[in-house]
């Protein structure tokens, strides 16, 4: 699986990123993928590698390029409970700097990188994000209608710009919520607002998760919530994007 670190020129500076593509040649359906705030790592270069292999172009940024390459900071082998609150302590100035109008010109100059690369075939892309990436994936989509055909979220703040970002969607939508951050009640409501935008959705807590429940180095992880994330996100990218 042919894998690569890259230089993404944006607004403010160079945004490093990594990317992985199928091995066998050729240009590919394209996927932005937004990590969580613990950011670019192992255990995300692996889920991209995942994803690569159903035959995706899979471009992963550096959301915190402004403060350093990534890792931006030291992380553990294993984000146990332990280690949280000092990790947690150095990331939150990072995630509270990092606002929506940094997001959206970032996301701008990612699109245009990944659509711009050889190994990339023309058309609409998707953008899937991961925590604090799934905000951002539902920000470039509703910020780039014409060109992100779906957008997935997974224990995502998705709805913490509001009702009218939600509103602006187009694209094809999964939302995947974590049992622990999301009340049958929050999720009637928030379904309620991509039913009135006519969202093409589906949008779903997946039982017996926490916060971060895809990220195989940490405690919150959940191997069935992962499994069921693959089952949700693969076929909503081969329905965006097979035949574009």
């Amino acid at each position: 699986m042919p894998t690569k670190t890259l230089q993404i020129p944006t607004a403010d500076g160079q945004a490093d990123a990594f990317a992985a593509f199928p091995d066998h040649g050729g240009r590919h359906p394209a996927v932005l993928m937004y990590p969580d705030g613990f950011g670019i790592r192992p255990a995300l270069r692996e889920m991209a590698r995942e994803l690569a292999g159903h035959g995706y172009y899979v471009l992963v940024p550096n959301l915190f390029y402004r403060h350093g390459p990534a890792p931006v900071i030291e992380l553990p082998a294993h984000i146990g409970e332990e280690a949280r609150p000092q990790v947690f302590a150095r990331l939150m100035p990072l995630i509270e700097a990092h606002t929506a109008e940094r997001a959206l010109r970032d996301a701008g100059s990612y699109l245009a990188f990944l659509t711009s690369r050889p190994e990339v075939r023309g058309g609409p892309v998707a953008v899937t994000g991961y925590c604090i990436g799934g905000l951002q994936a539902v920000r470039t989509a509703a910020a780039h209608p014409g060109q992100v055909a779906a957008v997935a979220a997974f224990h995502g703040p998705v709805g913490a710009d509001g009702p009218v970002l939600l509103s602006r969607l187009t694209a094809q939508v999964h939302f995947g919520h974590a049992e622990g951050d999301m009340t049958p009640e929050a999720l009637g409501e928030l379904n309620q607002v991509l039913d009135a935008a006519g969202a093409d959705h589906t949008s779903e807590i997946y039982p017996g998760t926490v916060h971060g429940f895809t990220m195989s180095d940490t405690d919150a992880f959940s191997p069935s919530g992962l499994r069921r994330h693959w089952d949700r996100l693969l076929p909503l990218l081969d329905r965006a994007l097979a035949d574009r």
